[in-house]
């Protein structure tokens, strides 16, 4: 136990000071995707079309293999409390291990594409064009997994500050490299699409590269890089274990959300747009949750390892208090003024901008409570897996999921006829099933395995 025990205001500036960096990460990550979006929509519809089916399928992909890169966070962080380096540099190199062999594995799966996108009904162009951009794209499922795996490492270090610089300077790289690819500038041949493929493996490239220096130069003790072909197995088992339920807990999360978009457009393409308007800003306001669970991971990592169970319950007590905090803040703003939200997303020549509008109004408002129990799964599935439960969790998520928010949606949007309202009822109600039950998992029983004590690693 803890010789001099944290005051919850201690707590809560530890939390901001790991998580704030991981915020400012998180909306830089997302503005990336935004101005590739936004450039080849300059460039043409059909990139533009074509480039957001194939990177949907990119980033599904890389959900299931990030999870080995996110194990890194709750085991080096117990490692770093008790001031383990060898097993902070054995989980580290065997999650870089498992994440280039599924790297492989994604560009075996993803070559042959254009059939997958005829098949999920895109037009024979677009299906062509977006296979063109997959080809291109998934070499850059190498470098961004490994990116993954050393920002964990050194999140769950302390070192998070640093993350937010880097990404700033990817997003900058990356709105250059994108004029230049894309419209051919500053004497560039134009490449269009396969240009922002190009792009994409560039700024990744970078961010790894800089990443593993950074980590190397910060922390020489740990010699992380030194024969690193050294196989592990050990670790490498406990790595895989406690990261393919995260990977597929995201799966299954992303999953649930791209179910809703198909069923947004059984009902119309402007509930379609009006549904990808307030996940867009649903999405912006969550990279605050993002960024804090993942330091409320290494503040749960950091208690587990100590085995105090008094200062795990404090941390995510703290955690809880932060996120669901800046909820309500997120709920006010959703509340007083949604027309104006949706609006800025709305041209103002649009002929049907009014009932945008009025169809994305109406699913703010549904979003306000939506923040709330999103804000409670992702801090209580944080919490698990500080203590390195995510096998049971990651079944309890998808029965929440796929078992109850699906369902749920699907019967108050068709069978009861409540539309788009009903779609985004439906999420909030899967969504309030895992924060309850993910919940009452880690205050009901995983927290008090913080009190007994764990084998030595062999």
């Amino acid at each position: 136990m803890t010789a001099n025990p944290l005051t919850y205001r201690e707590h809560a500036k530890l939390l901001l000071a790991l998580g704030l960096p991981l915020v400012g990460t998180s909306v830089a990550g997302f503005a990336i995707h935004m101005t590739d979006t936004l450039m080849l929509g300059w460039y043409s519809v059909t990139a533009l079309a074509a480039a957001t089916i194939a990177s949907s399928f990119w980033f599904i992909t890389f959900i299931v293999g990030a999870g080995f890169g996110r194990a890194v966070v709750p085991l080096v962080a117990e490692a770093v409390a008790q001031d383990d380096e060898t097993t902070a540099r054995r989980v580290t190199r065997m999650a870089l291990w498992l994440s280039v062999a599924f790297g492989c594995v994604a560009v075996a799966v993803l070559w042959e594409s254009e059939a997958l996108f005829l098949a999920i009904g895109q037009t024979p162009t677009v299906a062509a064009e977006a296979q063109n951009y997959m080809r291109i794209a998934v070499f850059g499922m190498f470098p961004a997994l490994i990116g993954n795996v050393i920002r964990s490492y050194l999140a769950a270090q302390g070192l998070t500050a640093v993350q937010l610089w880097i990404t700033v300077g990817a997003l900058l790289l990356n709105v250059l490299a994108n004029y230049v690819l894309i419209f051919g500038n500053f004497g560039a041949p134009e490449m269009g699409i396969k240009g922002a493929a190009v792009a994409s493996i560039l700024v990744q490239s970078v961010q790894a590269i800089v990443l593993c220096w950074y980590a190397h130069w910060k922390l020489p003790e740990v010699r992380l890089f030194q024969r690193i072909w050294k196989a592990d197995p050990g670790a490498l088992l406990t790595v895989f274990r406690l990261g393919g339920p995260i990977g597929l807990t995201g799966l299954a999360e992303g999953g649930l959300f791209a179910a809703s978009a198909v069923m947004m457009g059984w009902i119309g393409e402007v509930e379609l747009a009006a549904h990808g308007i307030a996940l867009q800003l649903a999405g912006l306001t969550f990279m605050f949750h993002v960024g804090m669970a993942e330091a409320a991971t290494v503040r749960a990592g950091r208690a587990f390892g100590h085995r105090d169970r008094a200062e795990l319950a404090m941390a995510g007590q703290t955690a809880y208090a932060v996120g669901l905090g800046f909820s309500v803040l997120v709920v006010t703003l959703f509340v007083t003024m949604p027309g104006l939200l949706i609006s800025l997303f709305v041209d103002p020549s649009e002929p049907q901008r009014a009932e945008l509008i009025a169809v994305g109004t109406s699913l703010l408002l549904v979003a306000a409570l939506f923040q709330l129990v999103d804000a409670g799964q992702i801090l209580a599935l944080s919490l698990l897996r500080g203590v390195q439960d995510t096998a049971v969790p990651m079944w309890m998520a998808i029965g929440s999921y796929w078992a109850v928010g699906l369902p749920a949606g699907y019967l108050m949007g068709f069978v009861f006829g409540w539309g788009g309202i009903g779609i985004w009822f439906g999420l909030t109600v899967g969504l309030g099933a895992a924060a309850l039950s993910l919940g009452w998992r880690f205050w009901g029983g995983s927290i008090e395995r913080a009190a007994i004590p764990r084998p030595p690693a062999p």
